[in-house]
Formats: structure tokens, C-alpha cells, sequence
């Protein structure tokens, strides 16, 4: 663990299940002493389309869970990052119970409108996938970095290995992905005189949610159980298997430390070695 990172205070946006990327960042912060603000869009049900959705109750469960474990202070957030004024509710909020903010991880993303071709592409679809994917970063990190200047910080932003190497039939997501990958670099540059350091992380195959939704779908297109799809997709990645959410968050958490105090504008590749390119 880090020890920089205690009593640092950390806003993870799409932290709100335990199953996410976005628990074992906040997790694994807060076993390193840092306070820990668990930020999501909570609904009324916990599975939307298919794919296991925040609810209020989880992100209160965690929130009191990561306190009493860790003896950390927390808080859990409403967060819509399609809404300005979602997002400045939460930095109100923020700002009531903490004195500043010094980690941000934009996590929260989201698919609608795929498998498909962008000749096909729902118009709809892919404006709602790249606004959450893309803007909302974007409109978060504007809101957040007031909070953060005037000593030295760090923004992990989660891209994906989609961004850098095309997949099929995920036009949207992809595209969206490629742009917080540059504009983590445009982030570094301006804020770099600010002693504020911005990278991303690629993930590759990890088993997510929505990654569980992936292989049961694949499963029923390919007439195999779920065990099988499972066994055939990880045989794509050169290490043959598919990586967990505590190994992102290993990476996320190490691009927030001190460790990597001379790393910045990065996007670095998480996926067993499916992608060697940087």
C-alpha cells in the first residue's frame, strides 16, 4: 500500500456496486488511509437491461463498510455525469463535509446501442455513449479540479483497450474510448503547471458485470454454456484468462501515488497482454 495516500481525499465516479472497477479502486484507497467519496447514479433497480446497476442502498452499504473497516471518512454521492447540474449538487455536497479533493478516477462509462455497425448505428445511442464515456469525464474533471489546485494531485481516467484497437460492433464506445485517451493528454499538458498529474488506464478483459452479460450472450449466439464462452474468450488473451477488478485498481490506485510522481499523460495498457501496443 501507499502510504502518501493517507488522509488524502478520493472522488471515484461509477463506484456504487461491489462487483465494479470502481469498489476495488475505492477499496484498495481506502486501505491505503484515504477518504473516500463513492460517487454513482443510483436507481430504483438493481439490474438495467441485463447488467447489475448502482442502488442507494449499495453505495450507503459501502460507504459504511469502507468506514468501519478502513476507520476512513466517507460519503456516498448521487451522480448523473450527463448533468451539469448532477454534477454540481455533488461538488456542493463535496464541499459541505471536505476541505479539498486531491485524487479524482473517472470510472463511470456505459454501452447502449451495441453489437452494431455504424451504418446501422442508432443516432441515439451512440450520442447517450459518448457523452457518458467522453463528456462525462470531461464535465466532471471541470467541476472537480477547483477543488484540487494548489496542491499537488492526480486524475486517473478510465479508457479502454477499445480505444486504441478497434473491436467489432462497438463503434460508439470505442470512438468515445479514443478520446478520454486524448484528452487525458490534454489534461496533462494544462495541468501539469499545477502539479496535478492526469493518465489513463486501458483495461482489457476484465470480469465485470458487464463483461459476465457479454459471455452469457455470446453463450446463447454460439449454442455453448457459459463455462465454454468464458474458456473461448479468454483463450484470446495471451495470458488465457481474464483479468480481475482489483488488478485495474492495483494500477489506478499506483498512477495516484507518489510512485509514479514523474508519470503523467500516460494511457497504460491492463490486459493480460492482448494489446502490447502503448
Amino acid at each position: 500500500m501507499y502510504s502518501d495516500l493517507k488522509e488524502k481525499t478520493a472522488i471515484i465516479t461509477g463506484s456504487g456496486k461491489r462487483s465494479g472497477i470502481g469498489y476495488a479502486m475505492a477499496e484498495k484507497l481506502a486501505a491505503c488511509g484515504s477518504n473516500v467519496i463513492i460517487a454513482d447514479l443510483a436507481v430504483n433497480s438493481e439490474e438495467t437491461s441485463g447488467v447489475k446497476s448502482a442502488t442507494r442502498n449499495e453505495m450507503e452499504s459501502i460507504t459504511e463498510s469502507l468506514k468501519d473497516n478502513y476507520g476512513i471518512k466517507t460519503l456516498a454521492v448521487d451522480l448523473d455525469v450527463m448533468r451539469t447540474k448532477s454534477i454540481a449538487r455533488m461538488i456542493q455536497t463535496i464541499k459541505s463535509q471536505f476541505e479539498r479533493v486531491d485524487l479524482l478516477f473517472n470510472n463511470a462509462g456505459a454501452v447502449f446501442g451495441a453489437p452494431n455497425t455504424v451504418h446501422d448505428y442508432d443516432e441515439g445511442a451512440w450520442i447517450k455513449t459518448v457523452d457518458i464515456n467522453l463528456h462525462g469525464v470531461f464535465r466532471v474533471s471541470k467541476a472537480v479540479i477547483p477543488l484540487m489546485l494548489g496542491k499537488p494531485g492526480a486524475i486517473v481516467n478510465v479508457a479502454s483497450r477499445a480505444g486504441k484497437s478497434p473491436p467489432l460492433w462497438n463503434p460508439a464506445y470505442a470512438v468515445a474510448k479514443a478520446g478520454v485517451i486524448m484528452l487525458t493528454k490534454v489534461m496533462a499538458k494544462d495541468l501539469a503547471i499545477q502539479d496535478i498529474r492526469v493518465n489513463a488506464i486501458c483495461p482489457g478483459l476484465i470480469m465485470t458485470d458487464l463483461q459476465q452479460f457479454r459471455i452469457q450472450k455470446e453463450a446463447e449466439v454460439f449454442g455453448m454454456s457459459y463455462d465454454e464462452a468464458k474458456e473461448r474468450l479468454a483463450k484470446t488473451v495471451p495470458m488465457e484468462r481474464l483479468g480481475h477488478p482489483s488488478e485495474v485498481a492495483d494500477l489506478a490506485v499506483y498512477l495516484a501515488s507518489e510512485q509514479s510522481s514523474y508519470i503523467t499523460g500516460q494511457a497504460m495498457n491492463i490486459g493480460g497482454g492482448a494489446l502490447m501496443e502503448v
